[in-house]
Order: structure tokens, then sequence, then C-alpha cells
């Protein structure tokens, strides 16, 4: 090339050779940090960008492009693309024209300088055709050990460091790259029984208003009609498996017909929208549709504030799923679960138990700390026997046990009702980090965190979930 080193937008290079060789940290930048034209062009140029993809996935798709025949690209890069939804494209891209010949996972490695949100990972992607992956899943790893994976990877022999996995790229599904005997369990489930939609049960996610300071405070602190206030539920409500509300209110603009209310008839909830007009016009839907300007995001449904449902925080260490009765609207930090077929109680022992933990723990992306996100997208992949193939008696120990307070009599009942033997129970409770079906979920604390700072700051292990959840939404979300 004439050249040993290129000052450019590497998105917009044209190189006149192809590689055989491509290493690189690709950059982590989000979409709403690229200006917008420059965000269209790289959209005109690359088929891998969809939805909210960071800008490290065309990255790694132009690093593909430019493979040799027998080229092969190693990279470190955040692992959330091989799992979420705006991995979709190129997860699509490597199976049809590429191989995953080596993944490791850098999980609790000390990858960067600083800090990052999500679990790094390297992998090597080649032109080559076969369907073999070879993993290292370590605990641990450490600067010293690398030498060693190495020559575990490059090795055909045995080894207890590296695990061969069939598979792992199936057109745009999430990579499951964990242990092969996870694998072999989460295929089975999938294999024999349906999944939680098509079982009779309805997955959504709570109201987003836009301004939740304007739309959503606490019941004195809204000079408005009080039918056009709801309780509204949150993630910090949510402690020791039930709720203890807080008082929150959410304003609700619109009518039992799904229409905006007239604010001619509500002269208290005029003047307080008239009050905060500046900053409601300012927000994105209103700007969509001016004439509809004090509206929230998503459309609210009065009635659905008395339908029981079962309500699931999004970033937690282990899954929580608790019961309402139909007292309140679900917050969209929370994601809510209702079905006309299975009893709500029997499903919340199901959904507690490890076995529906550990399936969208094979799914989900995980983020620093081993926190789970329990968002839709992953817990509609949870497998759930129809009702009516449930006998009677498993019926009632599943109800008891949803009302209850035992994680042991959660799953003795799921395993019941999947069917699992003792070697495929020992899998999951160890996958998802329960030593027996009587423990409960060690907290998953990251180790520079300790209890005592979380003492100083007056805030217990509740506390912590909601600082993490509130830092990780902030992160990656707008």
């Amino acid at each position: 090339m004439g050249q040993w080193l290129i000052q450019d937008d590497f998105l917009l290079t044209e190189f006149p050779a192809v590689f055989t060789h491509i290493v690189g940290n690709p950059p982590y930048i989000r979409q709403e940090k690229i200006p917008h034209p420059l965000l269209l062009e790289y959209r005109r140029r690359y088929q891998t960008i969809y939805d909210r993809a960071d800008l490290y996935v065309p990255f790694i798709e132009k690093g593909l492009s430019l493979l040799s025949n027998s080229g092969q690209l190693a990279f470190i890069c955040s692992d959330r693309w091989m799992k979420n939804k705006y991995g979709k494209p190129l997860r699509r891209f490597v199976a049809h024209r590429y191989h995953l010949r080596y993944f490791v996972d850098m999980h609790e490695a000390d990858a960067f300088r600083s800090e990052v949100m999500a679990y790094p990972a390297i992998f090597v992607i080649t032109r080559e055709r076969n369907d073999i992956t070879k993993t290292v899943c370590s605990k641990r790893i450490r600067k010293e050990d690398f030498l060693d994976l190495s020559w575990a990877l490059l090795s055909d022999e045995p080894n207890d460091l590296v695990h061969k996995i069939v598979g792992v790229v199936r057109e745009d599904e999430p990579w499951l790259l964990e242990a092969p005997e996870e694998v072999s369990v989460l295929r089975s489930l999938e294999e024999r029984f349906p999944t939680l939609t098509q079982s009779g049960c309805k997955v959504g996610i709570g109201v987003a208003t836009g301004c939740d300071t304007i739309y959503v405070r606490k019941g004195d602190e809204l000079p408005i009609e009080e039918d056009r206030k709801l309780p509204l539920a949150v993630t910090r409500d949510i402690q020791n498996g039930v709720i203890h509300w807080s008082g929150w209110m959410v304003l609700n603009p619109f009518a039992e017909n799904g229409q905006l209310v007239s604010l001619d008839q509500y002269p208290q909830l005029a003047a307080y929208l008239m009050e905060n007009e500046k900053r409601i016009r300012s927000r994105n839907v209103a700007r969509k549709n001016p004439r509809q300007w004090y509206r929230t995001i998503d459309k609210i449904h009065r009635a659905f504030t008395q339908k029981p449902k079962l309500l699931i925080p999004d970033i937690k260490g282990t899954i929580s799923v608790v019961y309402d009765e139909g007292k309140y609207y679900p917050h969209h930090n929370l994601y809510y679960i209702v079905s006309d077929e299975w009893e709500l109680r029997a499903l919340q022992a199901v959904l507690r138990s490890a076995i529906a933990e550990f399936i969208v723990s094979m799914y989900c992306v995980k983020m620093r700390g081993g926190y789970l996100r329990f968002q839709a997208q992953y817990l509609r992949r949870i497998r759930l026997p129809k009702w009516e193939d449930v006998s009677e008696d498993l019926r009632q120990r599943l109800n008891t046990a949803g009302r209850g307070n035992s994680l042991e009599d959660c799953n003795h009942a799921a395993f019941e009702l999947y069917g699992l033997n003792e070697a495929e129970q020992r899998v999951v409770l160890n996958a998802v980090g329960r030593k027996t079906p009587a423990s409960v979920q060690v907290a998953r604390i990251s180790e520079d965190i300790k209890p005592y700072r979380f003492e100083q700051m007056g805030l217990n292990l509740e506390g912590f979930d909601e600082l993490a959840a509130r830092a990780v939404k902030y992160h990656w979300e707008v």
C-alpha cells in the first residue's frame, strides 16, 4: 500500500487489498453520539446497522469483508451483539459467509484500563466453512493465563480449559456459548415445550411517559383531578418478593375510549400541563404529533390497573417475580405477564424457579457484576407446558409454591413439571449459581463494591439493585 499507517475513518476508507489477519478493539459509540449525516452514510454502506446497533457492529462487518479466503479476524469487543436484538443482522452476516472458530469469555477479566458496563469477549472469525467452535469460559482469566489458553485453543488434544460446541451460529439466532451440557439441557427443553406466549401468556412492558419528572410524582405532588392519577408500581417498590408501594402516581391523559381527554373538562390537569408545557412539548413524541402534545409515549389503559398480573424488574442478580392482584400500573422498568389460561400464582412459581432463570440467562446479555436483563425478548423464550397438560395435584403444589417464600418448593414443583432428571437439575442449578434446590440465589456483587459502602450511604442490597439498574439504564438506553 506504500505506507504503514493510515489515519482516517475506517468505515469510510477504501482499501485496495484484502488481508490475511485483522486484529482490533473496535470503538464503543452509541448512535446518539454520531452526527446524523455520518450515521446516514454508515447506514447506506453497512447492512448490519440495525435498530440501536453500536458503532462496533459495522466495524466487525467491515473487518470481515476485508478478509482473504484464508484470512481470520480477531477482535476484543463487547459481547452484546452475540445475543441481543440489534446483533441479528450481524449474526446472519456471519452465518452465511464465515465461521466462528474461537470464543474467549472475558466476563470476569480486567480487560480494559477503565471499567465497561457490558462484558467483553475475544472472538476469532474466519472464512472457512466449519460448524465447530472452541470456547473458553473460565471464571477468572489473568494475564499470565493467556499463553496456556492459546496453546489449549490451538491444540487438538482434549483439555479442561476448552469446550467444543457444534452449531453455535444459526442464522440470526443468539449465540449459545455456554458449557455444552447447559446448551444440551436448553435444547431439550426447547424441543419438548412451547414458549410462554404459545402457552397463553402475554409479556409486556410498563408505561413510558417521555418525562417522568412531570408525569410521575407522589400523589400529593400532582395537583390534578383524582381520576387523572393512577397508582404506579416502580422497581424500588419490589422488595423481598412483594410490592411495598411507595406512593408514586402516573398522570393519565387518556379517557376510557383510548382518546386523549379534553383539557377543557379538566381545569386542574390543564393548568398543570400548561405550567410545564415547554418541557412537555420538547419530548420527541410531542414534536411528532403537536396536536397530541400532552400524551405519554405509551397509551395508558386505566382498566389494566385492575387486571391481576405478574411484575418482573428488568435488571436483577436473580429473577424476581411478584404478584399484583390488580392495584397498580407498571412503570417502564417493569415487565408484566398476564394470562387467561395459566393461574398466575402457579405461573409465579414456575418463573421464580431456577429453570426460568436458566433459560433467560442463556439468552440474555449479562451486565457488569453478573446482573441479568429480564427483558420481554428474553422472557418470551421461556418454555412453558400448556396448563391443560398439568395434573391437578401439580397445579395445587405450584399454586402453593407461588404464594410462599420457598425457592426450594418452586424448584421441586418446576423440575417435576418439566420432567428434569437429577443430572439435568444439577446443570440448571449450577448454571444459575444455586448450589442446591434449597439454596437462595447468591447475590452477585462486583468485588470492587463492598456492602459497607452501601451501609455508609444508607442503602441495603435492594438499594444496590436499584442503583445498578438506574446506572445501567442510563448507560445503555435513552
